[in-house]
């Protein structure tokens, strides 16, 4: 494939000169007779697998030493692009000498990264990634063929992001884990979504079971009603210490300062013949908590109850929930 049959040429500079070698001149481009199998004593595997992304083909020839289930040899037909030439090429390559589980191992992202030229840059433009996902599945279809299995059986999760082989357990763990927010901190860490993009949002080349957006969505969503749930039931079983006095609901916070009102305060109002009851809670525009209090028996006459005690009381309430937290008796 000479440059000028490239569209613009330009685009011809983004393939590592790995790449621009094996279009020109594929090393294991052929196929693999059944009587040549039979003279080597080989079991032939014949495999084939399209692309709907850009309508390339490709055909995997393998021959198989049943005895230890390694594969002697590898040849590929491919009819489409030259980034499928190569990518069946690199394929190929890699497939010989490994048994057949090992084979089915490899990833697009190994053919990928085996066409690369040194100091290792990307060996193919980003929207010829999915050439090399062809790779994976030709690969899982041979072995499948040879075991006498679906395909499907050699996949333990659904694939989100063909490109990079990058599954919806892994995408909705990462989020989880890094508390992630945009699909740009998805594609950060995990490549998913980095090369075609298909798998971003709806409308790419390719249409997707799964997108990005739609699972960032789900999960933050999901995250946020497990956390709501969560603090729940940590106020409902009185566990104010495992959640912030300002992510706890209204009956939340109520409770926690009558808790801690319970505990530490009440007792010594009580010894001197006096109590307190908490009238009302509020919240203003800059994030401070106010709580109205009514002072009962001998405290409701005590000059103190707008001074001393209640300094004690509020300090109690924000040592032990919030500082954002005042005390105004009414």
């Amino acid at each position: 494939m000479a440059k000028n049959n490239l569209i613009g040429g330009s685009i011809w500079d983004e393939y590592s000169q790995n790449v621009q070698d094996r279009m020109n001149n594929p090393k294991f481009m052929g196929e693999i007779t059944q009587d040549e199998a039979k003279a080597r004593g080989g079991k032939l595997i014949v495999a084939d697998f399209g692309a709907e992304s850009c309508g390339d083909a490709v055909r995997l020839y393998w021959l198989v030493d049943e005895k230890t289930d390694r594969i002697m040899d590898a040849k590929f037909k491919s009819f489409g692009c030259g980034t499928a030439v190569a990518s069946s090429d690199t394929m190929a390559e890699l497939c010989i000498g490994k048994t057949v589980d090992e084979a089915v191992k490899i990833t697009n992202i190994d053919v990928e990264k085996a066409m690369r030229d040194p100091p290792d840059p990307p060996a193919v433009p980003p929207q010829k990634m999915h050439c090399s996902v062809m790779a994976y599945d030709v690969i899982k279809a041979a072995a499948a063929q040879y075991k006498g299995v679906d395909p499907e059986h050699f996949e333990d999760e659904i694939i989100v992001c063909e490109c990079a082989r990058v599954s919806l357990g892994t995408i909705k763990e990462v989020i989880r884990l890094n508390d992630l927010h945009t699909v740009e901190e998805i594609t950060q860490y995990t490549k998913a979504g980095a090369f075609c993009k298909s798998c971003v949002r709806p409308g790419g080349h390719e249409k997707r079971e799964y997108y990005l957006v739609d699972i960032l969505a789900d999960t933050r969503a999901e995250m946020e009603r497990e956390k709501k749930q969560a603090l729940i039931d940590a106020q409902a079983a009185g566990k104010f210490d495992d959640v912030s006095f300002e992510n706890m609901t209204v009956v939340g916070q109520l409770k926690a300062i009558e808790s801690v009102i319970d505990r530490d305060i009440r007792p010594m109002l009580m010894m001197d013949g006096g109590n307190m009851e908490i009238l009302d809670l509020q919240k203003d525009a800059e994030g401070k908590f106010d709580v109205y209090i009514r002072y009962m028996g001998a405290c409701s006459g005590c000059a103190s109850g707008a001074t001393g005690t209640l300094y004690a009381i509020e300090n109690v309430l924000q040592e032990n929930l919030s500082p954002n937290i005042r005390v105004l008796p009414i």
